[in-house]
């Protein structure tokens, strides 16, 4: 079997849809709303199947009304659910917005979110849709998101096989005198070779010093023999990403680059093994941050132990230091541990989590000990 093709088949059944809408309407009527504008183009997706870039979305207690241009006619038709009804504009979506909002019977209290809209959008709402009594919102959309149903679950397995098998076809390509670009640009080839719909944020590549940066852009530098290299990357199926990173060495290992992979690798593991659902997003970082602690290499570790992923590489929940939220049963998280020396380089693993029932389950199989690209 080719390993994307890895994993569950996509499920069959009951459509998901029509139970999404009715949980944002019970919590619109737990808030006195009476209808919600979206305008995050995941939240869309996630309450329509809708994945076109240009549309509005209006949830009302009894309706929901897509609004898209003339370029999403057909796609419209195709993706959208039975459940929500379709308008094609052919000018602009925000006139037409007010025609669907003065349509909702009783409609008064409307409300939008608040982290998605431009602010030359909310004066829209205040000056041509100023008839209407608008509140702002956060997360009613993505606090549902959180939760992976089956099928949202078969979708980001088939995106992390992808990813690890682009990866297994690039690794022999690396070695010492290929440049940053070459290898990003070679793994993202292959990402699309074996079905990966789109690149769900710029792949990180970085090498020798570079490494230190935990966020690097790919660069023109040349890999030298003794580099550590952080490869982190992600696939897209269906619209669901995977986010994986795997550190290497060009060449032979030094004991110290052993020694801080080690390290790395015993917090990644202790973290995958140790989240659950009902913790608060700072404790499971503190999973892995007291070890690296322990280890005297606690300021090394500067970012946060993950993130959500789903629709988005960067979703709800937050496994931080800072975070109180709980985490959700059914989410799917990564976590990525890291340490970082200016001058020297870094160290970064990370893989994906899912929440389940019965505790967590790493997403990730590739391999974690160290590997040697290119030695002799």
């Amino acid at each position: 079997m080719n390993p994307s093709q890895r994993g569950a088949a996509v499920p069959k059944g009951a459509e998901p849809l029509p139970s999404r809408l009715a949980s944002v309407r019970a919590e619109l009527a737990a808030g006195g709303i009476d209808a919600l504008l979206v305008t995050s183009a995941a939240n869309t997706r996630y309450l329509t199947g809708f994945s076109g870039s240009n549309s509005l979305l209006v949830v009302s207690h009894d309706r929901a009304v897509l609004l898209t241009d003339f370029r999403y006619r057909t796609q419209a038709s195709t993706e959208v659910a039975s459940v929500v009804e379709v308008e094609i504009e052919g000018t602009s979506l925000w006139t037409r917005l007010w025609s669907v909002l003065r349509g909702l019977s009783g409609a008064k209290q409307l409300a939008f979110e608040s982290t998605h809209l431009l602010h030359s959008d909310y004066q829209r709402l205040t000056d041509a849709g100023a008839r209407w009594s608008w509140r702002p919102t956060s997360g009613i959309v993505e606090a549902l998101r959180q939760r992976k149903d089956p099928t949202e679950l078969a979708h980001i397995r088939r995106s992390v096989a992808v990813a690890e098998s682009a990866l297994a076809q690039t690794l022999p390509e690396i070695r010492a005198g290929v440049t940053e670009l070459e290898v990003g640009a070679r793994l993202e080839a292959a990402l699309r070779e074996h079905g990966s719909k789109a690149h769900p944020f710029e792949t990180i590549i970085a090498s020798g010093e570079r490494a230190a940066l935990p966020h690097a852009r790919c660069s023109a530098r040349e890999l030298k023999s003794g580099d550590l290299l952080i490869v982190d990357f992600g696939a897209t199926t269906a619209g669901y990403c995977s986010d994986i990173t795997r550190t290497f060495v060009v060449g032979r290992a030094s004991d110290q680059q052993r020694d801080a992979y080690d390290i790395v690798r015993e917090a990644n593991a202790s973290a995958s093994a140790g989240v659950r659902a009902g913790m608060r997003g700072r404790d499971a970082d503190a999973i892995a941050r007291d070890y690296i602690e322990r280890q005297g290499l606690g300021p090394e570790f500067g970012h946060s132990l993950g993130h959500g992923i789903g629709l988005e590489v960067h979703e709800a929940p937050r496994l931080s230091k800072t975070s109180d939220a709980v985490l959700t049963a059914g989410a799917v998280v990564t976590i990525e541990p890291g340490i970082y020396r200016e001058g020297w380089g870094g160290v970064r693993i990370e893989d994906d989590v899912f929440l389940g029932p019965d505790g967590p389950e790493v997403l990730t199989t590739f391999p974690r000990g160290l590997m040697e690209l290119g030695a002799a």
